[in-house]
């Protein structure tokens, strides 16, 4: 399997994208669909994650309210709508796959290649 994440730009703040990751094989119900993010000089942190059976949804508490995690199981395909983007949302996004839900890099096993968010002051 691997996983294709799109949709990065740079944008002002206040603004809206919509990132998206693509799984070229098939998903299980078991799985944990998960973005991360890494910006210059820090490590790479937890953003939100997805059931992919249930569609449950976690966040990262400095997203909430601004950013939703959803997926579409037919097209194989997870999506991040980051709304209200500040500048301390610039960091390379990374989408993963998980056996169980965590919120550690390490628990993630599929990762995809990752897509830049600048958002400009």
């Amino acid at each position: 399997v691997q996983l294709q994440a799109s949709g990065g730009g740079l944008v002002q703040a206040g603004g809206s994208l919509r990132l998206s990751c693509a799984a070229s094989g098939r998903t299980f119900s078991s799985h944990v669909m998960g973005w991360f993010r890494q910006a210059s000089g820090k490590e790479r942190e937890f953003v939100a994650a997805i059931r992919w059976g249930t569609g449950s949804t976690y966040y990262t508490e400095s997203v909430k309210g601004r950013f939703t995690v959803s997926r579409d199981k037919a097209a194989e395909t997870m999506y991040l709508q980051m709304n209200s983007l500040k500048p301390e949302d610039t960091a390379v996004y990374y989408c993963a796959r998980g056996n169980s839900l965590g919120y550690a890099p390490a628990e993630y096993r599929i990762w995809g290649q990752g897509t830049l968010v600048t958002v400009s002051s």
